[in-house]
């Protein structure tokens, strides 16, 4: 339910659809999948969260970081988290992405630190990733470094308490 109205399965379903299709516009029919995303999303009531966040969704994968920022904002700003915790989540990090592509990696990781500390779920790898990735950016790769070693360690079939130590042992102070 968001404000304004209920959006229904058959909406997420259409949405869904409309994703599973994406692969079939090339570069230069981006324009085509963004209007058939603004469409869907046109069909939300006034201040829904959810139709920023479809429409920064569909200009991010289309490469315009500049025009996903601001509807990532946005739905944000129009309780998106409220309405759904885990497109909450992804606009958090598909923000920070974004920030970072268009020189704000600062904003993103003012943005995705939190996330490190919010419930686990299965975006957490996500968020370690793209916070790296906003570290980097920022001149700050040891960090990066570790962040993705600790995403990265739990999925070994051996090693997981080395690589674990080592991802700490490269943000620890030196004794």
């Amino acid at each position: 339910m968001c404000e304004g109205g209920p959006v229904n399965q058959d909406w997420e379903d259409r949405v869904t659809a409309a994703w599973a299709t994406f692969d079939d516009y090339p570069e230069e029919r981006a324009h085509e999948f963004r209007a058939v995303i603004d469409e869907l999303a046109a069909e939300l009531p006034d201040g829904s969260p959810l139709a920023p966040f479809e429409r920064a969704c569909a200009w991010d994968s289309t490469g315009h970081s500049d025009r996903a920022a601001p509807l990532y904002r946005e739905a944000l700003a129009n309780g998106l988290s409220e309405v759904s915790g885990y497109k909450g989540r992804r606009a958090k990090i598909q923000l920070s992405s974004s920030l970072r592509n268009i020189g704000e990696a600062e904003q993103g990781v003012k943005l995705l630190t939190p996330e490190l500390d919010a419930l686990s779920d299965e975006l957490d790898d996500a968020v370690r990733a793209c916070l790296a990735l906003c570290l980097s950016s920022l001149g700050r790769d040891r960090e990066g470094l570790s962040l993705v070693l600790g995403a990265l360690a739990p999925h070994l079939p051996r090693y997981q308490r080395s690589m674990a130590n080592y991802a700490r042992a490269l943000v620890e102070p030196a004794d």
